[in-house]
């Protein structure tokens, strides 16, 4: 009777090791799953990133010069999210570690921004256009060379405030 008291949990906890056991597999075969499926994922590369980058930063040329401040604000909001998504997302390209050189730039857009003067916008829009060719010839992309812009990066949208 002793022996059945004892053999009856140990019975018990064999069984449940083993319902454990094949419930960790089970988790490591999803895990495994979720991996692959990860792995497989699409993920913009550095250059679809900095087209978007230089488009924003067309964008923004224009509506500076027009004065569309509002504008102007949400692009180079978008100039520095698209930084943040570079930083989170392209960490294998050495690349990265140059990207803050045009911090100081989009800070000083803003600034201007903020404070609605154009000359010093225009001045911190030719710092952001050196910072990014200065990026890039520090990264052997020197062939890369962005300018200030001399057309409209799209044909439909305005770049006057909206009345």
């Amino acid at each position: 009777m002793k022996a059945l008291l004892i053999l009856i949990p140990a019975l018990g906890l064999l069984s449940a090791c083993a319902n454990s056991s094949d419930s960790n597999r089970r988790l490591q075969t999803q895990v495994d799953s979720l991996k692959k499926k990860l792995d497989s994922t699409y993920r913009p590369g550095l250059g679809e990133f900095m087209m978007g980058i230089q488009e924003h930063h067309a964008k923004l040329w224009f509506a500076g010069l027009d004065k569309n401040w509002e504008l102007a604000d949400f692009e180079v909001h978008e100039i520095g999210e698209t930084i943040g998504d570079i930083k989170q997302y392209c960490t294998d390209r050495p690349e990265v570690k140059s990207i803050g050189i045009i911090d100081p730039a989009i800070s000083s857009i803003s600034s201007a921004i903020k404070q609605k003067d154009e000359e010093a916008f225009k001045k911190g829009f030719a710092a952001l256009t050196d910072g990014c060719n200065n990026c890039h010839r520090d990264n052997n992309h020197g062939f890369n060379v962005i300018t200030i812009p001399t057309g409209l990066p799209v044909t439909n949208q305005q770049f006057k405030p909206a009345k």
